[in-house]
């Protein structure tokens, strides 16, 4: 079953900004699509060798990657997921059992705005800190495209597996 969704024109023209943000913003409604419509054993299965690698854990993942990214180390808000981490590395794809998908496409959703609304609030050589590293916000916003691309193949993968949905 091959379907065509609704997700936002990428500009072929125009700023570097509208660019990386309408690149962010389309992948963003992708994982939006590839994950929407499931049951919650269909968004929790695990179709490969890795036990976390489901709809479920990866809508949630790239939740916390977007907060990490864009609220923690552009927005400078306190990274209250680091014990987490340290602790367990992979805590992020590890959803709670009354989580339910419905829950996580929304908190990703809000999570997204509240990015755009930081992106916004800065300009792309914007240099921020985080763990004496320093990053400018051009790198931040290529990174998440680049890490929400790369989990938008997994979804694909997962979603055709799951019930034979396909396309672009």
């Amino acid at each position: 079953m091959t379907e065509r969704p609704q997700r936002p024109e990428v500009p072929l023209t125009g700023g570097e900004r509208e660019i990386l943000t309408g690149l962010l913003d389309y992948h963003r409604a992708t994982v939006a699509w590839k994950s929407g419509g499931l049951t919650e054993a269909q968004a929790r299965r695990a179709h490969l060798p890795s036990e976390l690698t489901t709809v479920a854990g990866l809508v949630a993942h790239l939740t916390l990657n977007e907060w990490f990214w864009f609220a923690v180390v552009v927005g400078g808000e306190e990274d209250t997921w680091e014990a987490k981490l340290e602790q367990d590395p992979d805590a992020e794809f590890r959803v709670p059992s009354g989580t339910t998908l419905e829950t996580l496409l929304a908190d990703y959703e809000k999570q997204s705005a509240r990015s755009r609304e930081i992106v916004a609030e800065h300009g792309l050589d914007d240099e921020v800190t985080h763990k004496d590293e320093t990053f400018n916000v051009r790198w931040v916003l290529a990174h998440m495209i680049e890490e929400t691309a790369r989990h938008v193949g997994h979804l694909d993968v997962l979603r055709e597996l799951t019930d034979g949905l396909t396309g672009e």
